[in-house]
């Protein structure tokens, strides 16, 4: 699903109001009427109401006029609070708001905190609310009136229909200014917006609808691709052809550098998710010490052991990685290293000179702290960095907090910075492309958040790598399909107690449910 940021839509409203010649009152008209659709369709059985719309000073005001207008019409009970004076709604807003008084609409205005709270002692406990208080153009932190309306709807028990965006949102990066309505149903008009695809807003957003309103689709095409939500039909476009008389050779061949003392299972793990994502071979290299545990546990891949120090791999091992990167379609770096000094030089050591694709994570990017540059020295093949937000704050010198504050932006400033594909972990995982571009993963539930995951997908996006997918692709394909194992499992394990041996043995029913996906895409 493509997305939009605040501007973007701004600027496609202006498009169609100045050059297409389409009136702004006549947008606003279909807005209201699309989201009593919406209204309809879920909250139909709350009818005849009450239903409460509040309204702010602007457009989304505007919108509420047109929804409590249309619901009148249909014989809803509709009052409609403003949070303003009458003398302050002008433009298209101030039209409907008119058009709603001549037709008998029962209307009230507070245009202070002792009004506000008069109006709101009056009212009628209602069934429903409609937010239309505070739309796309918020940049501020919501204060007087607004919060203490916003924290009316939020202990008010009613059932809440957010129009365009819940108040308190940011439509373009998903902060919540301040505090913001927590809605039920959000219908959003034109495109979705990215601030309601990322958390935290996307938790306040609840059931997210997106509305036509008349916006010419030419106009919207015309608008790169700089967010996308990454969902099913968007996956299954990038799976890799499968083709009937290929063989292990046609599928790729992957070198893993993982592992140490004690840490023998993160290896296992990345090499198990290469193997489940369809690579055709698996070569692990490990520290000598543990080569013998990996034998055992590794059945299907192929080991090989390196020269060590302590548990944890040797700068000496280096003309050994050379020489097993030989053949290989892509490196998988990082997961059970360890930051033994000679295992960090090693890695960077790696990552600068490596001709492949490289898959970095856990150790290997905690080997870059303080030198994400090395990656600017790379001559050939992308880098893939997958990184949670701790991993991410020492990557940038940023603190959690920080990171997290801004993930869009931090993805974004690092991978066209270092020219490589940014994975930031989370809820709604980012992946933003050397380019600018960013992808938000729509799949994964909390029942991801437990040791190995990461490895996983590690080996996964490696294995798709090898397999012959641009690493761009891989990175999106393989953060859906890690999320959609996950959603898979929660049908039968629930969240609490997922493990990631129980994510392996799922990932390729979720391939085939996303080819068959795919397959659906191309009949229809």
């Amino acid at each position: 699903m493509k997305l939009l940021t605040a501007e973007e839509v701004r600027e496609l409203d202006r498009q169609t109001i100045e050059q297409v010649g389409i009136p702004g009152a006549v947008l606003m008209e279909n807005a209201g009427r699309q989201a009593v659709a919406h209204l309809l369709r879920r909250f139909g059985s709350l009818r005849p109401g009450p239903v409460l719309v509040l309204a702010g000073k602007g457009n989304n005001g505007g919108d509420g006029y047109v929804i409590a207008r249309c619901l009148l019409d249909l014989g809803w009970r509709v009052r409609t609070l403003v949070l303003g004076e009458r003398q302050a709604i002008g433009g298209d807003a101030g039209i409907n708001l008119e058009v709603l008084l001549k037709l008998g609409g029962a209307v009230e205005f507070a245009a202070d905190a002792a009004a506000l709270a008069e109006a709101l002692q009056r009212q009628e406990p209602p069934a429903l609310i409609v937010d239309a208080l505070l739309g796309t153009g918020l940049s501020s932190q919501v204060g007087g009136l607004y919060a203490r309306a916003v924290d009316w709807i939020n202990a008010s028990g009613a059932r809440v229909l957010a129009v365009d965006v819940p108040s308190g949102v940011d439509a373009t990066t998903g902060r919540i200014l301040g505090k913001a309505v927590r809605a039920d149903l959000t219908v959003t008009f034109a495109a979705a917006k990215v601030g309601l695809a990322v958390y935290p807003a996307a938790e306040r957003v609840g059931e997210l609808a997106v509305a036509e309103i008349g916006i010419p689709a030419a106009l919207s095409r015309a608008l790169p691709d700089r967010h996308l939500l990454v969902e099913a039909g968007e996956a299954a476009a990038l799976l890799p052809a499968r083709p009937a008389a290929g063989h292990k050779g046609t599928f790729g061949h992957l070198l893993v550098v993982a592992g140490s003392t004690g840490k023998s299972g993160a290896a296992a793990m990345t090499a198990e998710g290469a193997l489940r994502a369809g690579a055709g071979l698996v070569t692990v290299g490990c520290p000598r010490s543990i080569h013998p545990t990996l034998e055992v546990k590794l059945t299907e891949a192929m080991t090989a052991p390196l020269d060590e120090v302590d548990g944890g791999l040797s700068l000496q091992a280096q003309e050994q990685v050379r020489e097993l990167w030989a053949g290989k379609q892509v490196l998988a770096i990082g997961p059970g290293l360890g930051l033994a000094d000679e295992t960090r030089a090693l890695v960077r050591h790696l990552v600068r000179e490596c001709p492949l694709p490289v898959v970095l994570d856990a150790d290997g990017l905690n080997s870059l702290e303080g030198k994400p540059a090395i990656l600017n020295q790379r001559t050939a093949g992308t880098a893939v960095l997958t990184p949670h937000p701790g991993e991410m704050a020492r990557l940038t010198g940023l603190s959690i907090a920080e990171v997290e504050a801004d993930r869009l932006g931090v993805a974004r400033r690092f991978a066209t910075a270092y020219g490589a594909v940014l994975v930031l972990k989370g809820a709604r995982t980012v992946i933003a492309l050397p380019d600018g571009r960013l992808r938000i993963n729509a799949s994964g539930n909390p029942g991801l958040a437990t040791g190995g995951m990461g490895d996983v997908l590690t080996g996964l996006i490696a294995g798709l790598i090898a397999q012959g997918s641009p690493a761009e692709e891989a990175a999106v394909l393989g953060v859906f399909l890690h999320g959609l194992a996950a959603d898979r499992l929660r049908k039968t394990l629930g969240e609490a107690g997922m493990t990631a041996s129980d994510l392996l043995r799922e990932l390729p029913a979720a391939r085939r449910e996303l080819t068959q996906q795919g397959e659906c895409n191309a009949q229809g």
